[in-house]
């Protein structure tokens, strides 16, 4: 044969392969590898006898350049007789036309990425117009050779359905899953499809009933080219009447069956009408079709779709190829299923993700994040979240996490960590408490009698807690693990926070450190990027280097730029273009409130302090201009809130009133410790009506503490 020489394919592979595989290892003893100024060594994998090893021999190979140019090829199996590969000519001369696209595709990821492309079922041309069904295997070629090597296995049809069946259960993508059984389905005719049931494409549960109606959508449809107008291509619906038609024909006698139409005549036939014809068959040469359900394997069974193959004239079905097809399809319906319940757990971990996701950040914040999950059609949505939402008492809370692991454990635990740290946050706790709490809940989820789920450990989990307060323009941050965040000050550069590093959450009892508090300065104008570790972390870089870009980039966003938009170019700047993990990134920029709209006093703990308060803010407000009822209701509930704190705090007292964008805030500090309570207000009972006064004149109000005591804030409405 053309292109032939002495190196067997065993040498050809065995050399390829010997990059994927350690030394010392199989490579070793399979005789892969040769040593050093020495012969190859004896192969026991190959009989020393060569003429029966040629009669039995299976396996090809084929060596390729840069240009998918045939440099060295060794098919002289007489498997391959009439496969033409000369030296010289293009790989593709070896396939059916339909099949180039794809198959090139393939090869030049191999030659970009270097991974290997393992196991597809692909179709030879013969010299005579038949067609060779191999399992063809894509590797880079090893060094210091360039280019690729292409392993060739032919097959016979129960080594064809063992490889068919291995090569679809590699991916739990639905679309990736029906590709594959659709090119496995390829060996039996020119033209093969994948329908699936509606609620198998979306993740939903599948109807069980025998006789349940169906709605198709094509998954997958093969050889890769141009189609007719009107046909049904990846990704559209099947016509109504078609769906009902295959949902009738296969389900015959309350059991799934398969169904062969022999010619064209009969197709268009049981069609009935031209709108059918154009949306199922694939061309003028389409003259007889199989359709095989992917049946699930239940009680009762439950149909998951239809399987096509479509024939020129002049190959009808055989009984044995009939059975094959089914044979294969059945083995591969679980497969599909998979993907199925995989599809249905990432749209809910998908789900829950962008729920998490701040919406806005308000009128002394502005917020914009990016949340891109690793591989969207696959596990590795995860534990990665940011947050930010506005308190009570008109501060913003800043919430990044990270997770352990992927899918539904991570996901739930990362819902139960968010939603706890909005709890905590909103009652006033303090970010390292907030931490407090969550390394509890952390250690409490790793129990296997009372975690969230068997088998799965969030232990190692990270999380930074920052919040703002815009009226002292600074942030009070605490951090269990999580890489610091970058602050970008107005007209200064970026650089992270140096904040002590921390065990993060769940740690052992030894290891549990308390949780530092990083209080700074954050004036108008200022930028705080939170991440999590998908967005720095490269193989390329070392962390400290992919932080370094990230305050660079964060450093380059111009105080006007839109946020949004700056968070999306900030991570399609930096996330790795093969990412293993999620990318997380919420940007916050600082806006505080006016300095004409805010007033702070401090006064003395003494019985004329409340007389003292109310004359304060009497005179502020009107300056304000505020309606006369809302004056009236805002001087009551600072009356009320200052006496309080005179008779059960001590120490001085502080008086804040803020003008927000839809009311006013009240805010008394003082040094007491006790949380003031809403008591029943029984008669003749003077304890605790001053806040049943607070809480009748008020929208909102509760307590937070501070490392001097306590501030009770109230809102008004205007």
């Amino acid at each position: 044969m053309s292109g032939s020489s002495s190196s067997s394919p065993f040498d050809m592979i065995s050399s390829a392969l010997g990059k994927y595989i350690p030394r010392g290892g199989a490579a070793t003893s399979a005789g892969s590898a040769a040593p050093q100024g020495g012969d190859p060594p004896a192969r026991s994998l190959v009989s020393a006898d060569p003429a029966p090893a040629r009669q039995e021999q299976i396996l090809g190979a084929v060596n390729l350049d840069r240009d998918l140019r045939i440099t060295h090829c060794n098919l002289g199996a007489p498997v391959f007789a009439g496969v033409e590969a000369a030296t010289g000519s293009p790989f593709v001369d070896l396939l059916p036309p339909g099949d180039v696209p794809t198959v090139t595709r393939r090869l030049r990821q191999v030659l970009e990425t270097g991974e290997p492309h393992v196991a597809r079922v692909q179709r030879l041309r013969r010299a005579d117009g038949s067609e060779l069904v191999v399992s063809m295997s894509i590797l880079a070629a090893a060094a210091p050779q360039e280019g690729l090597t292409v392993s060739l296995i032919a097959m016979a049809k129960r080594l064809h359905l063992y490889a068919a069946e291995t090569a679809i259960g590699t991916s739990l993508d639905i679309g990736e899953t029906a590709q594959s059984l659709a090119e496995s389905l390829l060996a039996w005719g020119d033209v093969a499809a994948v329908d699936l049931d509606f609620a198998v494409w979306t993740g939903e549960a599948v109807a069980r009933q025998p006789q349940g109606r169906i709605r198709l959508r094509r998954a997958a449809l093969v050889p890769d080219r141009a189609w007719p107008d009107g046909y049904v291509t990846p990704g559209d619906d099947l016509p109504g009447d078609a769906s009902r038609l295959l949902s009738h024909a296969i389900r015959r006698d309350d059991a799934a069956q398969a169904i062969v139409i022999p010619d064209r005549d009969a197709i268009e036939r049981v069609l009935g009408g031209p709108r059918l014809v154009r949306a199922l068959v694939p061309g003028d040469q389409a003259a007889a079709v199989a359709f095989v359900p992917l049946v699930l394997d239940s009680t009762p069974p439950a149909v998951l779709g239809v399987a096509e193959v479509w024939r020129r004239a002049g190959r009808p079905f055989h009984d044995g190829e009939l059975l094959d097809l089914q044979e294969l399809v059945a083995r591969t319906s679980h497969h599909v299923d998979l993907a199925r319940q995989h599809q249905r757990e990432h749209t809910q971990v998908l789900a829950l993700q962008r729920r998490l996701l701040p919406r806005t950040g308000g009128d002394t914040i502005e917020t914009a994040s990016v949340y891109q999950p690793a591989t969207p059609d696959s596990a590795g949505v995860g534990g990665d979240w940011v947050n930010s939402f506005p308190l009570p008492d008109g501060r913003t809370a800043l919430v990044v996490g990270d997770v352990v692991g992927h899918g539904l454990g991570a996901a739930a635990t990362m819902g139960q960590l968010s939603m706890e740290a909005r709890a905590l946050l909103s009652a006033g706790l303090a970010p390292d408490e907030v931490l407090e709490h969550l390394d509890e809940t952390v250690s409490l989820l790793d129990d296997a009698d009372s975690g969230l789920a068997a088998g799965y450990s969030a232990l190692g989990s990270t999380c930074c807690v920052a919040v703002y307060d815009p009226v002292s323009r600074h942030v009070a941050l605490s951090s269990a693990g999580h890489l610091p965040p970058i602050l970008a000050p107005p007209g200064g550069p970026a650089a992270p926070l140096p904040i002590r590093p921390h065990p993060g959450l769940g740690a052992e009892f030894a290891l549990r450190e308390p949780f530092d508090v990083h209080a700074f300065a954050a004036p108008p104008g200022s930028l705080l990027a939170l991440y999590t570790d998908g967005l720095v972390e490269d193989p390329a870089l070392s962390i400290d280097e992919g932080i370094a870009r990230l305050a660079d980039a964060v450093s380059a966003v111009d105080p006007w730029d839109d946020l949004p938009q700056a968070a999306r170019h900030v991570v399609s700047t930096l996330a790795p273009a093969r990412r293993r993990d999620d990318v997380t990134l919420l940007l916050a920029r600082m806006l505080g409130y006016r300095k004409g709209d805010t007033a702070t006093w401090r006064l003395p703990a003494r019985d004329d302090a409340a007389a003292r308060a109310r004359a304060l803010v009497s005179t502020l407000l009107a300056r304000w201009r505020t309606r006369p009822d809302t004056r009236d209701r805002v001087v009551l509930v600072v009356d009320e809130l200052v006496a309080n704190a005179v008779r059960f705090a001590g120490g001085p007292i502080t008086v804040r009133l803020i003008r927000t964008g839809h009311g006013l805030l009240c805010e008394v500090g003082d040094t007491g410790n006790g949380r003031p309570r809403l008591g029943r207000n029984e008669p003749f009972d003077d304890a605790g009506r001053g806040l049943h006064v607070v809480h009748r004149l008020t929208t909102r109000w509760g307590v937070r503490w501070t490392d001097t005591g306590k501030v009770v804030w109230a809102a008004v409405a205007r």
